[in-house]
């Protein structure tokens, strides 16, 4: 059984919604001086909707999850002409 807890499973080890609900763990346990404020947080995500490298949630420039790279207050858009 997949634990939420468990670092080293492969995403295609999760089931589909637990692998979400480790992911909006992750988002909401980041420490508040780490996290984005939420109203940038939905401005940045608003931004990635609107960008063609956005895929099934990822971002086709560097592979992440949009989701939680625009949590964190020091990333930023992967793109050369930053978006966020």
């Amino acid at each position: 059984m997949y634990n939420m807890k468990c670092r080293k499973c492969l995403l295609r080890d999760m089931p589909e919604k637990e692998f979400y609900e480790n992911m909006y763990l992750y988002i909401r346990n980041l420490p508040e001086d780490e996290k984005t404020e939420r109203t940038e947080y939905e401005n940045r995500l608003a931004k990635c909707r609107q960008c063609s490298s956005l895929l099934n949630g990822m971002c086709r420039e560097c592979g992440c999850f949009v989701e939680m790279r625009a949590a964190v207050r020091v990333r930023h858009c992967p793109l050369s002409r930053k978006r966020w």
